[in-house]
């Protein structure tokens, strides 16, 4: 079942360490944005899949991250969102790992299922019956001469 969140509003995300992120809602225009996202068209055509993680994880946070609680500088100020603190933020390997599954993952993975589905009672091998058995069966059972 796909549950359905109406709601525009951004919702809170807690990645561990004290980090609370307050996003926007991951829907479709904002996943289409992100791929069409310079960085994101950018990459190099031999680029691993976990650069192209990172990249695409990093420009989807820039455009869904209105703002965060906790994230603050060396010396402890707190930062305001900035495209340079996002991607900063991200560098921190346990956040981009949160963050990842958390919220990246929910799109990815939703896109995942369509690709999959469990076979037809009605397709063309419903109500099929085995016509092969086992050679140690076919043994048994043959007749002896």
């Amino acid at each position: 079942m796909i549950r359905i969140n109406l709601s525009p509003e951004p919702q809170w995300l807690d990645l561990g360490h004290g980090v609370r992120l307050h996003l926007l809602p991951l829907t479709t225009a904002l996943m289409v944005a992100t791929r069409s996202d310079n960085a994101v068209q950018d990459l190099a055509a031999d680029a691993s899949n976990d650069t192209r993680a990172a990249v695409f994880a990093a420009a989807l946070a820039r455009r869904a991250i209105v703002n965060w609680v906790d994230v603050g500088d060396a010396d402890g100020n707190l930062l305001a969102v900035t495209p340079e603190g996002i991607d900063a933020l991200l560098s921190l390997w346990p956040i981009f790992e949160a963050f990842n599954l958390l919220y990246v993952s929910r799109g990815v993975l939703l896109d995942a299922e369509k690709n999959g589905s469990a076979p037809s009672l009605t397709g063309t091998s419903a109500g099929a019956t085995a016509t092969v058995r086992p050679a140690k069966a076919r043994a048994r059972t043959a007749p002896r001469t």
